[in-house]
């Protein structure tokens, strides 16, 4: 019976001790105090339960580039070099046909495109059109102007003066003229 009684005292106080441990009686320690409240999750249940949403990213505000405060302008310039053909003074025949070639420069820095002109500014038209395409030439470079005129039937010296113009419609430049005399 003692043998009985000891067994019996032992489960006693192995529950009085769970008992006690599950109240979080003062001064009882757990025997797992000290580690992490979180449970440890298998690895293969882990992969079954539902996923921690992450941490939405806050999009980034991308402003746009600054526009330019000024624009870069180009500049227009026609440099007279020579007359090619015709030179002035020429003598010719009353209702002859006359094409005038002057070699010039593009001395700005615009290149010439097919919106330039080529109009009259002073004299008779001598046949041709008062508006003419200034031949395209780039920055620097060299161009030949060319304009087919008929002479006058009235005797006497005739001069025909034209200049460039910009797409804006701004005169530039040295004036280019054809002077012929009519005998």
């Amino acid at each position: 019976m003692k043998e009985m009684r000891s067994g019996s005292l032992f489960l006693i106080l192995v529950s009085m001790g769970l008992l006690l441990a599950s109240c979080n009686w003062p001064g009882y320690r757990s025997p797992a105090e000290g580690l992490p409240s979180t449970p440890f999750i298998p690895p293969t249940l882990a992969a079954q339960s539902s996923p921690t949403p992450l941490a939405t990213p806050t999009p980034t505000l991308v402003l746009p580039s600054p526009e330019p405060t000024g624009t870069l302008e180009c500049t227009n310039q026609l440099i007279y070099l020579e007359d090619l053909t015709i030179p002035d003074g020429t003598i010719v025949e009353p209702g002859a046909e006359l094409e005038k070639i002057w070699l010039v420069e593009n001395g700005g820095s615009c290149n010439w495109d097919d919106r330039y002109r080529l109009r009259l500014v002073s004299g008779p038209e001598m046949g041709a059109s008062p508006e003419q395409a200034l031949f395209p030439a780039r920055s620097g470079s060299q161009a030949r102007l060319s304009v087919v005129f008929t002479a006058p039937t009235e005797p006497g010296t005739h001069q025909s003066v034209w200049q460039a113009y910009s797409p804006e419609g701004e005169p530039f430049g040295d004036v280019v003229y054809m002077e012929v005399v009519v005998e």
